[in-house]
C-alpha cells in the first residue's frame, strides 16, 4: 500500500505528531485518512497520560471578554516550561477555555473539565486539554478560573 505524503502533511498540521507517527497510523489504517486521524489522537492521549506525573512550574494566564464588556474570565494553564507557555497554540487553547467559562459559566474546575467543548462538542475540555498535551509534548494543567459579570 502506497501513503501519500500530502496525507501525511494534512495528518501532520492537524494533529501536531511526527512524521513518522502519521505515516504509521495511515499504514496501520490502511490508507484511510479519518481512521489514522483517530489513532494519531488516541496516541496523544497516551502520551499526555504518560507525563501525568510531571512537575508544572511554568504557565499562562489567558483571558477572554466578551463583546459586550460586561462578562470576563481568566483561565490559569500550567506547563513545564517557558517555551510551550509562550506557545501560540497552549495561548488559543486558554483563549477558548476563558470564552468557555463566559458562556457555560461552570461553579468549578471539576464541572468545567466535564463540559462540552462550545466549539467542538464532541470533546468535553478535559479531552481538549489532554490532546493539546499530546501535540505540545508537555503535561498541562487546567489549574483554576474566575469569572467576572458587573453587578455580580
Amino acid at each position: 500500500m502506497s501513503i501519500k505524503a500530502s496525507d501525511i502533511k494534512k495528518l501532520r498540521e492537524e494533529t501536531g505528531a511526527g512524521v513518522m507517527d502519521c505515516k504509521k497510523a495511515l499504514t496501520e489504517a490502511g490508507g484511510d485518512y479519518k481512521k489514522a486521524l483517530e489513532l494519531v489522537k488516541k496516541r496523544g492521549l497516551a502520551k499526555a497520560e504518560k507525563k501525568a506525573d510531571r512537575e508544572t512550574k511554568e504557565g499562562y494566564i489567558a483571558s477572554y471578554v466578551h463583546a459586550t464588556g460586561k462578562i470576563g474570565a481568566l483561565v490559569e494553564i500550567l506547563c513545564e516550561t517557558d517555551f510551550v507557555a509562550r506557545n501560540e497554540e497552549l495561548r488559543q487553547l486558554g483563549k477558548d477555555i476563558a470564552m468557555q467559562v463566559v458562556a457555560m459559566n461552570p461553579a468549578d474546575l471539576k464541572e468545567l473539565l466535564k463540559q462540552e467543548f462550545i466549539k467542538d462538542p464532541s470533546v468535553t475540555i478535559e479531552t481538549l486539554v489532554k490532546e493539546r498535551s499530546g501535540k505540545l509534548g508537555e503535561k498541562l494543567v487546567l489549574s483554576r478560573f474566575q469569572r467576572l459579570e458587573v453587578g455580580e
